[in-house]
């Protein structure tokens, strides 16, 4: 068995890709209520700050900020996996990977360009010609927060294909 290390810093801030075992299912996304309920439960739990999140169907991206007495990530996603596997699948067979991957963000920069290939996700995976229109993400209350303007990263038509212009 391999014995990962993964770096655990109290009230640090995380980006993560969690996937499903089938990538070509849409389950994510056909049972996203689900999801949302299993994360909400595994929060109660586990306390953190969501910074950033996209769900795409058979993969998820997240930036989080575990509250400052914690660094017990593994428990929240242990928490919403089996959260979600009971509250979607028959038999308990676990849709997901069993590992997942994460990043330690170490600064403001770093922070940033995560939240932006969080949500500029949808685009790269060719769901959508424009963030905007991804229903699944949390563009839509950093918009509504005002701390990105709704056309950010405009068409993926546009020549640039970059990130748009932050406020």
């Amino acid at each position: 068995m391999v014995n990962y290390r993964r770096n655990r810093v109290r009230g640090g801030t995380y980006f993560f890709t969690v996937t499903l075992r089938d990538r070509r299912s849409d389950l994510l996304v056909r049972e996203v209520d689900a999801l949302r309920d299993a994360w909400r439960a595994a929060a109660t739990r586990t306390p953190h700050l969501l910074i950033a999140a996209v769900v795409l169907p058979d993969h998820l991206h997240a930036v989080l900020r575990m509250a400052e007495d914690t660094d017990d990530y593994p428990r929240l996603w242990q928490g919403i996996k089996k959260g979600f596997t009971r509250r979607v699948c028959a038999g308990g067979r676990s849709p997901w990977q069993p590992r997942y991957w994460e990043r330690t963000i170490h600064s403001e920069a770093q922070l940033q360009t995560c939240v932006d290939y969080v949500h500029i996700n949808p685009v790269k995976h060719g769901w959508v010609s424009r963030v905007a229109d991804w229903p699944h993400s949390s563009f839509h209350r950093h918009v509504r927060m005002g701390l990105l303007p709704s056309d950010w990263a405009g068409d993926a038509d546009a020549s640039d294909h970059g990130f748009g212009e932050r406020r």
